[in-house]
């Protein structure tokens, strides 16, 4: 965290500066102080504004800056990688967030650096920071913070990865990476409860991730308590048995006392040992949002007994016992808190409102489209001569070899999903003891042979572990072509694939994009499939916005399509019908491998791929079938 020398007159001169609390000196205490004030300062001028009718909706991060600003101090913004929760207010303030940044996201304002005015208030994102764009529903952002931790580990191993090059999605993609970077992700008592949360654990503890999780537990998820949500009432119960963490649990109000907490867990993290555990005891003075009123299920005596832990109090005796600042010291720090918010407050409401025809801005990539005659490029490559014709291939072999091209090409590319690997015990195949399998229809056969294990990897069988982290991982910059092994169990994975995949370049105004690609098997193939092996729902996602959805009816079409897919700067769907996969009737020439000297082409080789380029489309407008 970067920290300004407060010195508010009366600050105590005879104070030893030596003295350290669990390593925060006297000045990083006060500024926590002075950042947990502002952050309060400005839920209660949002409060205000919202009674005022100046903006729509307010939720606080009241009762939980303590350990906000000792996460912000534990960590490195614009090094280390964020996903917070809406309660995080004192987190990106300490970060390095404004108050006039936070204000204008609160109008709505076209100027507002999150969401450019599309997202509510307190839905933090900050491209500058580290701090990547969160959405509504509760515990989308940890299944993504999972991958964004997993493609800090890769790039470490793999840092040629990160070089740009010209022609495709790395072009406008900018990545960064830290040998030693952290992912911090935040979330409240109540989102335990949600299935993503035990999947992240479960792959965080397994990869031994670098990522910190922080529950900051007040003990309602609206109006329902602790005890109703958790089992026993107590997560860092039921979570104790994972291996590789490092597990704290902390009075949340306390600053110094989370500090340490989270230093600790940080440690572990960037020691590489595995992911780190904090919960956070905390209070909510507030009711959960301005839509809420707790004193229908909350009464007086516990509000009373939270108003004696409130952090903002706790802290400023802290400051005055220690003889840090007296009551005039601290009264003039808050008199410039309470200016610096009243600033920010008439700047922010002179901000002009986003335009209402902005909205279709960034549903896609503006940087390229799949659809244009960029993608029509003729190849540099001579075609085959008329007596060196090639066998016709089945759509099945041209997807594993358009697959196989593209990762020579591209080492940003990793594919992982359930059975896609050719052995996870990597002994056996090194062994020669097995053929190994590669998917379930083989598409993927041979890749983890050749590729590697840090490349082609299995999943659990979670989709949404699958696509939350796809998310995460193309985020940072990487383009996991990852598979959902059946469209007929895709559902589990349609809060990413709804609400998160498709948005994140909208709703943060284009500072974050994920451009994956999913595939999935999709349709009947078998004689007595039923209904949970026959599938075919594809017209509900070709109404998601920002989601392109492709479906090739012949093996040159998907070889052509799924290369595009790879190559554009839009999430894709990519449906393989699985009946047509070995159909001999839809089988073409493989139109050849990549050529290293040709690193500029589109198209891999001869105009007969042209077709299938011509057939991406974009899904905002209509929702008519493209597949022949």
């Amino acid at each position: 965290m970067a920290t300004a020398k407060v010195e508010p007159k009366g600050a105590h001169s005879a104070v030893d500066d030596s003295k350290t609390y669990e390593g925060l000196t006297r000045d990083q205490l006060i500024q926590a102080y002075r950042t947990m004030y502002l952050s309060r300062r400005l839920d209660d001028r949002e409060i205000l504004l919202k009674r005022q009718q100046k903006i729509f909706f307010q939720i606080s991060g009241a009762g939980h800056e303590a350990i906000g600003i000792a996460a912000a101090f534990a960590l490195k913004p614009a090094y280390d990688w964020f996903y917070p929760y809406y309660r995080d207010r004192a987190l990106c303030l300490g970060l390095g967030a404004t108050p006039l940044e936070m204000l204008l996201q609160a109008v709505g304002a076209a100027d507002d650096p999150a969401s450019g005015g599309r997202q509510m208030p307190s839905h933090w994102s900050c491209n500058r920071l580290n701090i990547v764009t969160q959405s509504s529903p509760t515990g989308t952002q940890i299944l993504q913070a999972v991958g964004c931790a997993e493609a800090g580990v890769y790039l470490a191993r793999h840092p040629q990865a990160a070089q740009k090059a010209t022609g495709d999605y790395r072009q406008f993609k900018e990545v960064t990476f830290q040998g030693d970077e952290v992912t911090y992700v935040s979330l409240g008592d109540g989102t335990t409860s949600e299935g993503e949360f035990w999947e992240s654990l479960n792959t965080a503890s397994n990869r031994k991730l670098p990522i910190v999780f922080v529950v900051e537990d007040n003990e309602y998820a609206i109006s329902v308590p602790v005890e109703v949500q958790t089992a026993g009432g107590n997560i860092s119960r039921l979570v104790a048995g994972f291996p590789n963490f490092h597990f704290e649990e902390v009075d949340g109000t306390d600053p110094v006392a989370s500090y340490a907490a989270m230093t600790r867990a940080v440690a572990h993290g960037r020691a590489r040992k595995g992911p780190g555990f904090v919960h956070a005891h905390v209070i909510r003075p507030y009711s959960h949002s301005l839509s809420d009123d707790e004193r229908l299920y909350r009464p007086e005596m516990e509000r009373q007994r939270d108003a004696a832990h409130d952090p903002i109090s706790r802290m400023q005796m802290f400051l005055i016992r220690e003889s840090f600042l007296d009551e005039k010291a601290i009264n003039q720090l808050e008199k410039e808190v309470e200016q610096e918010v009243q600033e920010a407050t008439d700047r922010a409401l002179e901000a002009a409102p986003a335009a209402p025809e902005s909205v279709t801005r960034f549903v896609y990539s503006p940087d390229l489209d799949p659809t244009s005659s960029a993608f029509e490029t003729q190849p540099a490559i001579a075609p085959a001569s008329a007596t060196d014709k090639k066998p016709a291939k089945t759509m099945a072999d041209l997807i594993n070899a358009c697959l196989k091209d593209e990762m020579r090409r591209d080492e940003r590319i990793v594919i992982f999903g359930e059975d896609v690997a050719d052995c996870s015990r990597e002994q056996y195949l090194e062994q020669k003891l097995i053929k190994g399998k590669g998917g379930v229809f083989k598409l993927t056969s041979g890749l983890q042979s050749e590729f590697g294990s840090d490349r082609v990897f299995n999943s659990p069988l979670a989709e949404a572990n699958i696509v939350g982290r796809a998310v995460g991982l193309a985020t940072r910059g990487l383009k996991p072509v990852v598979e959902i092994q059946f469209f007929d169990y895709i559902w589990p994975a349609m809060m990413q694939l709804r609400d998160e995949l498709p948005l994140i370049r909208w709703r943060s105004n284009n500072g974050f994009s994920a451009p994956a690609v999913i595939r999935v098997a999709i349709g009947g193939y078998l004689t007595g499939g039923a209904i949970y092996h026959s599938q075919c729902g594809e017209s509900i996602f070709t109404h998601i916005p920002g989601l392109r959805v492709i479906f090739p009816s012949n093996a040159l079409d998907a070889a052509g399509l799924l290369r595009t897919a790879i190559r554009c700067d839009d999430p894709v769907l990519f449906l393989e019908h699985k009946r047509l996969y070995r159909e001999t009737y839809g089988r073409a020439p493989y139109p050849g491998p990549y050529n290293p000297a040709h690193s500029s082409q589109l198209l891999p080789t001869g105009p007969s791929c042209l077709a299938p380029y011509r057939q991406l489309r974009s899904w905002s407008a209509s929702s008519t079938s493209v597949w022949k």
